[in-house]
């Protein structure tokens, strides 16, 4: 632990597009993630953190602010304007107690609001760009800055945003082929043909996608490798910090801002749907001495627990009614009240609202999506975990029962923050200037997708725009 009276460090990984099941850490067979898994143990996580209101901006916003979906009054990817002014985030009320502040690959987005200093990598890439060497690209920034911030008399709180499990998934050799062994040119495969046929998508995967390739399980298999890439370099990350002497003055946070889909739901290799693949995320807090080593709780918790448990463990003061709770009761084996149904938001390539409970999950479209799914959508997480038979139109009063509480929490949240929720009034959330779209054709018709320049366009909004206030 710190030395008495010196403030510690703060160092937040947040992943970008991990889905927990894909982490050998939660018991995925391939080895993605060992070293990950090994700096893991060596504190606290938990196995059903969720992010509830997907996808980037909204997924960071809620992390960085404490806040749910009313709170912030975020809901979208291309949220118009910056976070609310009367918001203070993580990253100004450290600042404001003397942190240096510094963020790496996230600079214009809305939610990175309030760091001192930004510092960009490569993060993305293409077929005809090669393979993305993008956990080195962070690295080659990152340890320098580390360095730098560890001989300030400050402390410091360092974010970084891997990029490695968000398309494209472009692993270097040897990782590309470290979980394939078959022929991804196999003609007699047509597992990718509707990936190809899907419209909105397709020339973005064309982009990427190793030219004639028709197996799915070797684009799955990118991603496996992508984060097994990723999670060898983050052991330089971590064994600089013990080189430095750091470890036992630094709190370090590992989670994600959303999962992904892959080849689940057609909704494919993304990260839209209110899917568990896309809700789950990881989340582990590591402080020698202050969290303990080995600690796995299975309690549902959310994004907005991460603020306020984070200034609980610096013990650092913050006069902030957070939406979030702090997880230290649970960290420290206290009794700790269930938060066991939640609100559920997604407005990236679909606008839909939902409730998740611990055995239903129920996905209610606001206006026709380009997937041509349902309006209404019922799964049972306990008979049919991967969420592959809709039961709404078999279990009406199921569905009539989850819409009511839903309903319910919405009227008290807008009375309690005096605004009606953000899933309602973003209506131009896809960008098209045409308000909610009237049919699926509509959306499948007008949503389209390019180039990665234009996906990483989409995602790192404009700074201007971002400046804006609400």
């Amino acid at each position: 632990m710190a030395a008495k009276g010196k403030k510690l460090n703060l160092l937040l990984i947040g992943i970008d597009s991990l889905r927990a099941d894909h982490m050998s850490y939660h018991g995925y067979p391939r080895l993605t993630t060992p070293h990950l898994d090994r700096f893991m143990r060596r504190g606290t996580a938990f196995d059903n953190a969720f992010s509830p209101h997907i996808p980037t901006t909204s997924g960071y916003g809620s992390m960085f602010t404490g806040m749910d979906c009313f709170g912030m009054d975020v809901v979208a990817l291309r949220h118009e304007g910056g976070l609310r002014a009367d918001l203070r985030t993580l990253v100004e009320i450290l600042g404001e107690s003397g942190y240096a502040t510094t963020c790496v690959g996230f600079k214009g987005n809305p939610a990175s609001r309030g760091f001192q200093n930004y510092i960009d990598f490569e993060g993305w890439g293409s077929w005809e760009a090669g393979r993305s060497r993008k956990a080195e690209h962070l690295n080659n920034v990152t340890l320098p800055e580390l360095r730098r911030l560890a001989k300030g008399d400050e402390p410091f709180f360092l974010f970084l945003r891997h990029m490695d499990p968000h398309s494209p998934y472009l692993p270097p050799q040897p990782f590309d082929r470290a979980f394939y062994e078959g022929d991804e040119l196999d003609k007699n495969n047509t597992s990718l043909d509707p990936v190809y046929k899907f419209k909105p998508f397709c020339d973005y995967f064309a982009s990427w996608f190793p030219p004639e390739c028709t197996d799915k399980d070797y684009i799955i298999a990118q991603y496996d490798g992508a984060l097994a890439y990723m999670d060898a370099c983050m052991a330089n990350i971590f064994n600089t910090l013990d080189a430095l002497g750091l470890a036992d003055d630094t709190l370090v946070v590992i989670d994600s801002d959303h999962g992904e889909t892959l080849y689940d739901h057609d909704c494919y290799f993304d990260h839209h749907g209110l899917y568990e693949c896309t809700l789950h995320v990881p989340l582990a807090f590591i402080l020698p001495g202050k969290v303990p080593a080995g600690g796995r709780h299975r309690d549902i918790v959310q994004l907005k627990d991460v603020t306020p448990t984070i200034l609980d463990l610096l013990g650092v003061k913050a006069d902030i009614a957070f939406d979030g709770r702090s997880l230290r009761p649970l960290i420290d084996g206290k009794p700790f009240a269930p938060e066991p149904e939640f609100y559920i938001t997604e407005c990236t390539w679909m606008r839909k609202h939902g409730w998740r409970t611990p055995q239903w999950k129920l996905i209610h479209a606001l206006e026709p999506d380009f997937h041509f799914k349902p309006e209404v959508e019922l799964y049972d997480l306990i008979r049919d975990p991967e969420e592959n038979c809709n039961l709404a139109p078999k279990e009406p009063g199921v569905v009539a029962m989850l819409e009511e509480r839903m309903k319910a929490w919405i009227a008290r949240r807008e009375k309690q923050t005096g605004r009606t929720a953000p899933i309602f009034t973003n209506l131009d959330w896809h960008g098209k200037g045409c308000g909610p779209f009237t049919s699926s054709q509509q959306a499948y018709d007008s949503m389209h997708i390019g180039s990665p320049k234009a996906a990483r366009d989409l995602q790192e909004l404009q700074r201007q725009r971002g400046q804006k206030k609400l």
